[in-house]
């Protein structure tokens, strides 16, 4: 879509004349590197769009999409150190090519530069970013804690996950979107009427994630494939697994993850217990059924049937991503 890529190339053109590489540059580096590794920059394209869908100046919203894209590539750097995670966007991670310390302390001076894109507005409209920014990076970082206590459970139910997943992923979608109704003074039904399509719409991103993460493509993906099964991450196909498989089945998944079985064939096993067990065919109607609810929440919304079927032809595009 023109549009889409419209704002993507503004957005781009913005961070590349705010972030530059400073003194120290062993700090400053690492934070230029991380932003220049590409992306799919949805979160600050939506904060751009959804700011223009209100009838107002996109570019009101770029430092708020900034603030987003900051704070997004901070936590993925402190998320690699935590998974020991080798590629991100199909190159090396921040950690490996310098060191776990350089990730952490760059990944905290990232979250500072977030909060400082907030400070050109005014008052009424930096209070209510801030407040909406403080509630969805605490709900991250919540998010993320989960994430990691669920490695080590082997009780963890679907609606957890969910659970998790909305905190970990959705909420930051949900803001960025809300964040661009709050720049142009939308109406407060109508705020938090696309943060809850952004909601709906981030849990059925996070749920392609998991399903590329196992049947995607390295070479596209930007990805160690099958990272999530080698971490015991309890993913939705994991748990879904446990629901539909026969006892056989059942069983020879909990042992793989609940042993240190070589990971080359721990990868090749489960996934290929998973295609028989159909759980491509499963994620793939979950992922839907998520993006439906969120193209539901577009009707209560007053912006234009235009505008609204230019949200759901984005929303459709994210379902058949392979990246």
């Amino acid at each position: 879509m023109e549009m889409i890529e419209n704002y993507k190339n503004d957005f781009i053109a913005y961070l590349n004349e705010k972030i530059k590489v400073n003194e120290p540059v062993n700090l400053y580096e690492p934070i230029h590197y991380i932003l220049q590794l590409g992306g799919k920059r949805l979160r600050p394209i939506l904060t751009l769009m959804t700011c223009e869908f209100f009838n107002e100046n996109p570019k009101k919203a770029f430092d708020a999409a900034l603030a987003i894209e900051v704070f997004h590539n901070f936590t993925l750097i402190h998320d690699d150190i935590m998974d020991s995670a080798p590629i991100r966007r199909g190159k090396q991670t921040v950690h490996e090519k310098w060191d776990v310390n350089t990730g952490i302390l760059s990944g905290d001076a990232m979250m500072i530069m977030a909060y400082k894109c907030f400070e050109n507005y005014e008052p009424a409209i930096f209070k209510k970013l801030m407040l909406l920014f403080n509630k969805t990076s605490l709900e991250v970082c919540e998010g993320q804690q989960l994430d990691m206590d669920f490695e080590t459970r082997n009780d963890v139910s679907i609606p957890e996950y969910l659970n998790m997943i909305t905190y970990k992923t959705s909420v930051l979608v949900a803001a960025a979107m809300k964040m661009g109704a709050i720049i142009a003074n939308a109406d407060e039904n109508e705020a938090e009427a696309i943060y809850n399509f952004g909601l709906n719409l981030g849990i059925a991103f996070q749920l392609q994630d998991d399903y590329l993460d196992t049947f995607g493509d390295v070479a596209v993906f930007g990805k160690q494939i099958g990272g999530d099964i080698a971490e015991n991450k309890k993913t939705f196909l994991y748990l879904k697994a446990l629901e539909v498989c026969k006892e056989n089945d059942k069983k020879k998944l909990l042992d793989f993850y609940t042993t240190n079985l070589n990971s080359k064939n721990k990868i090749e096993e489960v996934t290929q217990l998973f295609t028989r067990n159909r759980l491509k065919e499963i994620t793939i109607k979950e992922i839907e059924l998520y993006t439906n609810k969120a193209f539901n929440v577009l009707e209560s919304l007053s912006i234009s049937k235009e505008k609204k079927g230019i949200l759901k032809n984005f929303g459709l595009s994210l379902m058949k991503r392979t990246i």
